[in-house]
């Protein structure tokens, strides 16, 4: 659901990357009031900061390209595997 939110959030934005990033810092700081609450666990929590901090970091090509990859918005995206 949050990664979901988030995506929907930022695809409004495609067009407005400043817009969008400061939609980024509102749903995350719901989903860490969640976190906090018990709601959201921290391998998700984790995902999400990953995606947020990449998005709030974003130039404006950057931002597109982001929105534009599925594999960005795919359960798992950049989590660290051990061997």
């Amino acid at each position: 659901m949050w990664i979901l939110d988030l995506r929907e959030s930022c695809e409004r934005n495609f067009d407005e990357r400043e817009k969008g990033q400061l939609e980024v810092e509102k749903i995350r700081n719901k989903w860490r009031k969640a976190n906090s609450d018990g709601e959201v666990d921290e391998s998700l929590l984790d995902g999400l900061e990953r995606r947020s901090e990449l998005l709030i970091d974003a130039q404006d090509s950057e931002w597109s390209k982001l929105l534009d990859n599925e594999d960005f918005w795919k359960v798992g995206w950049g989590s660290k595997v051990e061997d």
